[in-house]
């Protein structure tokens, strides 16, 4: 199972539970992040799993970025005493004998018991997990392999859910990492003498993003920006730093990011949510009902759209255009270089009503001859009509790039293919006239099948009484593996070079 953020506890509980029906005896353990823990999905495992007595035991990684800060000496050997098993074994033995003195033996436990939780209320501030059923074990020091041994041992042995506080130094035992842990939270291979040289701030289409919020912010005074803890990943550091009272972040809860946006729009604001493809879709149900519905006006920045490489399973950005496509009130831009970008993010803050997506791939875009940057004002397609070709070439976004170099490469042999571009995604019921005059017409679509531009269009096609050829090349009810995005477009056949041989056959 994935845990893809929130999720570790809703896993570990179903596979807790299941052991209990089934009468395995065995430990389930979750491990969350302190910045996960700012997800719903965290608050509704903490409601759920301490009314059922599962040998569950949630582990939280705390690096200091959030949940409540432990300080002082003081707390610290508290801890360190709490997590011996010297001191756990007294602390049963103990309560054992009081328990067992006659008359008085359980009200003076009560007593001791409540006296325990106000001290370790007033130090800790942690009593919240046990009132939701959980024993609190903790804080712990990450880093000490021997006290972290005893404290989950003493876990396991509780026979219940199980609450470890783990403090931890992001990138501990790697300076480098340790002075900059953000640029280190995601790296690509890297000398470890010299570092990843790299920084957390975004290029290419993520930059040009940022840039041209805080650029459209300084002359309107109604937009706003909300992120889900990708502040500089997705380009609005720069915002944040000029515009502090516009901008939100609101962690890793992408369903409040979106309700929250609607409720903006609601009261006359133009709010942007700048989230990653494959994060909205823990959002879809609000994009429905709280945005779309009452078609209320948010913008959408999808970054990291298509293949997103060596960022994992988990962070494809292939399903968006399917799921978002299906939503009334909702319009599609999907530009194919930075300079179509903000003029579609222009165009879909000011021009567009109801839900407006810009999507746009991770990094920089690939240079192509010149020939092939035009494109009509309307932005809603450009045809390619240099060789008058009876094939056509239709897609959108970033494989407009290896399809421009493909038809390039054809041309050199002496023969040639037309390209439809669609800029504007949902729109494409006005070129339907145009793709059924071509014989040959084929669909290149970097994102799922079902549910996928190409599909509706084929569809469109057939009603239209189209005579000739059509066929799509998508991902194709598949997930895409943790790989270089060069090596999935080779895979799944979107390079230019597998392009082009399909044209020649």
């Amino acid at each position: 199972m994935s845990g893809h953020s929130s999720t570790s506890l809703a896993s570990a509980f179903g596979l807790a539970r299941a052991n209990s029906i089934l009468g395995i005896p065995n430990n389930v353990v979750a491990v969350v992040g302190d910045g996960a823990a700012g997800g719903g999905m965290f608050y509704e495992g903490i409601n759920n799993i301490g009314r059922f007595h599962d040998r569950l035991i949630v582990i939280l990684n705390d690096n200091k970025i959030s949940i409540s800060k432990n300080n002082g000496g003081f707390s610290k050997y508290l801890s360190e005493i709490r997590v011996r098993p010297k001191y756990f074994k007294t602390k049963d033995k103990l309560e054992r004998f009081i328990v067992n003195i006659p008359l008085i033996g359980k009200w003076l436990k009560n007593k001791i018991i409540t006296s325990k939780s106000m001290l370790k209320y007033a130090l800790y501030h942690t009593t919240w997990f046990e009132e939701f059923g959980f024993k609190y074990l903790g804080p712990v020091n990450g880093h000490d392999v021997h006290s972290l041994c005893d404290v989950l041992s003493r876990a396991k042995s509780l026979n219940r859910p199980v609450f470890v506080h783990v403090e931890t130094i992001k990138g501990k035992g790697y300076k480098h990492a340790e002075d900059n842990p953000g640029a280190y939270h995601g790296v690509k291979p890297f000398d470890k003498n010299e570092g990843y040289i790299e920084n957390i701030t975004c290029d290419g289409y993520s930059k040009a993003f940022g840039d041209e919020i805080v650029n459209l912010a300084q002359k309107n005074d109604k937009i706003s920006a909300i992120t889900c803890a990708m502040k500089y990943a997705t380009g609005l550091d720069k915002f944040a730093n000029k515009f502090p009272r516009r901008f939100i972040d609101v962690g890793i809860a992408e369903e409040f990011a979106v309700t929250s946006a609607a409720g903006m729009a609601k009261n006359g604001l133009i709010p942007v949510v700048a989230i990653y493809s494959t994060f909205l879709q823990r959002a879809y149900d609000q994009l429905i009902h709280d945005a779309a519905i009452d078609n209320l006006h948010i913008v959408l920045a999808i970054d990291r759209a298509g293949i997103s490489g060596e960022d994992g399973e988990t962070h494809q950005g292939i399903f968006d255009v399917a799921f978002l496509s299906n939503i009334p009130n909702t319009t599609i831009y999907s530009p194919s270089n930075i300079d179509e970008q903000i003029k579609c993010l222009n165009k879909a803050i000011f021009d567009t009503k109801g839900i407006a997506a810009v999507r746009y791939p991770k990094g920089t875009p690939s240079e192509i001859p010149i020939r092939f940057l035009n494109f009509v004002d309307d932005f809603s397609l450009y045809k390619s009509t240099y060789n008058k070709s009876n094939t056509l070439l239709i897609t959108y976004g970033r494989l407009y790039e290896q399809c421009a170099l493909a038809v390039d490469m054809l041309e050199k042999d002496g023969n040639g293919a037309d390209i439809l571009k669609l800029v504007n995604i949902t729109d494409t019921e006005k070129v339907i006239d145009i793709i059924k005059n071509y014989n040959n017409v084929i669909f290149y679509e970097e994102g799922i099948k079902r549910g996928s531009v190409s599909e509706k269009i084929g569809a469109s096609l057939s009603f239209a009484g189209f005579n000739g050829k059509y066929s799509t090349h998508c991902i194709d009810n598949q997930f895409v593996p943790h790989q270089s995005a060069n090596e999935a477009f080779k895979q799944y056949g979107f390079d230019a070079e597998n392009i082009y041989k399909s044209l020649k056959k």
